[in-house]
């Protein structure tokens, strides 16, 4: 289910779990939770950005090769040693993060869930995690130059107030907000939530 709005000049969408996509892939299997613009396809590579979750089931995994690409990889369940061919090794646990190249040659042992962020050409982004305690309310910065912002409940459940009216948001819940109007979010833990912000800046127009 989506529930697209328009308030002003600031788009907002309200993306449900029944409408990603769920593939397998070496390691286990991964789940587009978006991609932009609507029309690429994550095999062509035409993509500006794609996000997506992934479980990785196997204790050794091999990354797929995606030349063109620029990946980021926060850890949300498990941990991971993750390697770089000729570049580095890292340890990643819950909410650390990595940021690479697709055509490194990149393995992983371990398992885990993790959050991928991918892009080309000119667009930029950063991953950030954001725990809510229930009750609590909690302001997020915007950056002006951002122009998208789009935030995934990896568990619980909040409200999001966009120009004071409140959205409910649960489990793996998408919110997608662009032309971004306002200074800060104010959200308000009505469970226990942990939220992945990704912040979407310098996109080439399709």
């Amino acid at each position: 289910m989506k529930q697209t709005h328009k308030k002003t000049d600031m788009d907002f969408t309200i993306i449900t779990a029944e409408n990603f996509k769920t593939n397998n892939w070496s390691g286990g299997k991964t789940t587009q939770l978006f991609i932009y613009p609507s029309t690429a396809e994550y095999q062509q590579l035409d993509f500006n950005f794609r996000l997506s979750t992934a479980k990785v089931e196997n204790e050794k995994s091999v990354f797929t090769s995606l030349p063109g690409v620029s990946r980021k990889l926060m850890i949300l369940d498990g941990e991971i040693i993750i390697n770089h061919e000729n570049h580095y090794t890292k340890h990643l646990s819950k909410f650390e993060m990595d940021a690479f190249e697709g055509d490194w040659k990149t393995t992983a042992v371990g398992k885990c869930t993790d959050f991928n962020l991918m892009t080309t050409g000119k667009t930029t982004g950063e991953l950030a995690a954001v725990s809510v305690e229930k009750n609590q309310f909690t302001f997020y910065n915007i950056n002006n130059a951002w122009q998208w912002l789009l935030i995934y409940v990896f568990c619980g459940k909040v409200n999001v107030f966009i120009d004071t009216i409140s959205h409910a948001l649960i489990k793996d819940n998408l919110l997608v907000i662009n032309k971004l109007e306002t200074l800060s979010l104010k959200i308000e833990g009505v469970e226990n939530s942990e939220l992945i912000f990704s912040k979407i800046t310098h996109f080439e127009t399709y």
